[in-house]
């Protein structure tokens, strides 16, 4: 027997479009593949609806699906309410890396911050750090010199940025850099917001001995809009929990190594 009032095939477009943002509400990421399955549709199918809603500027598509985009970054005071306990765990191990007598990058950020915040024992540092609130912090501890990078204090951000920042990074010699970033995408590589930020955070990792990036569960699986320069040269990823086996697999691929903060 014929189904009674089938819908149109727009409608169901429609309710496939709704369901793929919801699930990239909630998990980040999508397959083309678990989508085709779910909906009992084909791989093609698929595809025409993420490309229709990439065009919309509702999703970025990725290599085998598609992940939230996400255009600007909310204001640090927005988002050091999140996740402190995470962001406490990769400060500590990040702050394990450290010796004394080290000339060290924090970049700046809200996982940068905690990092700054665990590396109480630590003496005979230089810190270079764009950041208001992580110079404030770090020069009154005690053996610890602090050089601010100048350059337009970004209010959101609360840090120094621009041409001038990047000219006064080049003149420290950086044992270790601690950078942030925007997303850890589905494929396991580091992105940004702005290019400003992510050419940034490219020249610190071609200039320090060492680069980690510390990025907090909150970034996995997002989409922003620029690649970082040099992301594969980075000696690291520290994070607060195991991301997606996908992003695993990519990010052995690019060649930092992921280190799971316990």
């Amino acid at each position: 027997m014929s189904p009674i009032n089938p819908l149109p095939a727009r409608a169901l477009a429609t309710r496939r479009h709704d369901e793929i943002l919801k699930r990239l509400g909630a998990q980040g990421s999508v397959s083309i593949a678990e989508l085709a399955e779910f909906f009992d549709v084909s791989r093609e199918t698929i595809r025409r609806d993420l490309k229709l809603l990439s065009d919309r500027g509702q999703l970025g598509i990725v290599h085998g699906g598609a992940a939230r985009f996400e255009p600007s970054e909310p204001a640090m005071s927005l988002r050091s309410q999140e996740n402190a306990q995470g962001k406490a765990a990769i400060g500590r191990v990040a702050a394990g890396l450290v010796r004394d007598g080290m000339v060290v990058f924090l970049d700046s950020g809200t996982t940068t911050l905690a990092v700054a915040q665990s590396m109480t024992e630590l003496r005979n540092l230089t810190i270079c750090t764009a950041s208001l609130k992580i110079a404030l912090h770090m020069c009154h501890m005690p053996g610890v010199r602090v050089h601010m990078l100048g350059g337009e204090i970004d209010p959101g951000e609360e840090a120094a940025s621009g041409i001038d920042m990047l000219e006064a990074m080049s003149r420290f010699r950086v044992d270790i850099a601690f950078l942030g970033g925007g997303a850890l995408s589905p494929d396991g590589e580091v992105t940004d917001f702005t290019r400003a930020g992510a050419e940034q955070r490219g020249r610190m990792i071609a200039l320090a001995a060492k680069a980690y990036f510390v990025l907090d569960s909150s970034k996995f699986a997002k989409l922003t809009p620029l690649r970082v320069p040099n992301f594969q040269r980075a000696a690291g990823v520290i994070v607060d929990a195991r991301p997606q086996a996908d992003i695993i697999d990519a990010l052995a691929r690019k060649g930092p190594s992921l280190v799971v903060a316990t």
